[in-house]
């Protein structure tokens, strides 16, 4: 087999290529793009594969664009970071997706449906592509990532890796899963504009927390909420939905 991967990630491009040779060494990754335009070059003038792995969301736009000049042939898996209700829609139209960060059993499965679909899959791909052209025109565009400088360093951390913002006396730090502390320039008020609202709340004054990051809650006073947070909150703030959230966090839940 002969797979092509578009992913505008170096090392997510190298992760994926290494996992599917680690599932099967016969497959052949015959090339490897990087944006919108130079997959548009290239595909237009290549056709000899049997399949795409495709990141949604390239350096130069999205990814569904490329579709706007070439005609594809083959069938492909979709790499993507994007929320349960893109997730849902790959699901109803019976094609594979690769959720970032990728495991290497979703992979083999990937890989295993594919070939048991691949007669009908050009049929259904057709509508897959509408859905997402109508989800990107209302789809508002969220930060996906921030630049952090810390000493003479800089350090990109990806928006679905922060677990919480907190704020602290007078300044405003991000808290990554792996438990990283970093100062940035931006205010809670701020963050809560940029950040999806899908994936963040602000349960008060000085936290605002990613829904992934939640381990446990409890029912606190006043009708209030305690959140078990993973990675725990710095001891001097306290993770509880303050009275006035209560019921927004609540339905926040429940989407």
């Amino acid at each position: 087999m002969k797979v092509v991967i578009i992913e505008d990630e170096i090392l997510a491009a190298d992760r994926l290529e290494k996992s599917i040779k680690e599932l099967d060494n016969s497959i052949e990754v015959v090339k490897r793009l990087t944006s919108v335009s130079e997959s548009k070059k290239w595909l237009n003038e290549n056709s000899n594969f049997d399949l795409i792995f495709l990141d949604i969301q390239l350096s130069d736009g999205i990814s569904f664009s490329i579709f706007e000049d070439v005609k594809i042939s083959s069938p492909i898996i979709f790499t993507t970071a994007y929320d349960q209700y893109a997730i849902q829609a790959f699901k109803l139209n019976s094609v594979d997706y690769l959720l970032k960060p990728i495991r290497k059993s979703d992979l083999k499965d990937a890989l295993q449906k594919f070939e048991q679909i691949r007669t009908s899959y050009l049929k259904q791909i057709e509508n897959l592509f509408e859905y997402f052209k109508d989800q990107n025109e209302n789809k508002e565009n969220y930060k996906s990532r921030f630049l952090i400088q810390f000493g003479q360093k800089l350090k990109k951390v990806e928006t679905e890796n922060i677990a919480f913002f907190y704020a602290l006396e007078k300044n405003v730090f991000l808290t990554t899963f792996e438990n990283e502390h970093f100062p940035i320039d931006y205010s809670l008020d701020n963050l809560e504009e940029i950040v999806s609202p899908k994936l963040f709340f602000r349960i008060n004054r000085k936290l605002l927390i990613n829904i992934n990051a939640i381990k446990n809650m409890i029912p606190y006073s006043r009708s209030r909420i305690k959140i078990d947070l993973k990675p725990s909150a710095p001891a001097l703030i306290e993770a509880i939905v303050s009275v006035e959230r209560t019921s927004d966090f609540k339905k926040w839940l429940d989407k």
